[in-house]
């Protein structure tokens, strides 16, 4: 008869794997790369090699939109829209009133190819366009049963 085979200890392959460091390989730039490591390097250089080893130039550009947001768009837009969130390349934009969604609504595209050039490395392509928040007639004085209630100035 031949020997049963010795049962697997996953944690301990994990541990000693960890102990002597076998990792899979990053996408880092090496420090021989630069020309001196011992001399004092500009901090932009640094943050650069950082912002490349991480892959953090297209949160950099989605963050830079978020917060220069009156700039990219202008003071009398941004006066009455703000940026909420940026899934899966979807701007979505609150604005204060439902004209101002109109309106943004109808140059949507003009907006969209004015933010795809102030940011390039942020990821935008599409614009959702909402209103106000409204306050919910589900119960209340002005109820209809079967009636949407006064929607008259909400998005």
């Amino acid at each position: 008869m031949s020997e049963p085979k010795p049962k697997r200890d996953i944690a301990r392959e994990l541990f000693r794997a960890y102990k002597t460091q076998i990792r899979k390989p990053r996408k880092i730039v090496e420090l021989e790369e630069r020309v001196n490591t011992s001399d004092p390097q500009p901090l932009s250089t640094v943050f650069n090699e950082i912002i490349t080893n991480r892959d953090w130039r297209q949160g950099i550009a989605e963050g830079n939109l978020f917060s220069d947001w009156e700039k990219v768009v202008g003071e009398d837009i941004a006066q009455h829209s703000n940026p909420i969130t940026l899934l899966d390349g979807k701007l979505t934009i609150q604005t204060s009133s439902t004209a101002w969604a109109t309106q943004l609504r109808l140059i949507s595209n003009d907006l969209l190819k004015t933010l795809q050039q102030s940011a390039p490395g942020a990821l935008v392509e599409e614009l959702v366009v909402i209103g106000p928040h409204a306050p919910s007639w589900k119960r209340g004085l002005r109820t209809i049963r079967g009636a949407k209630g006064p929607r008259d100035t909400y998005g």
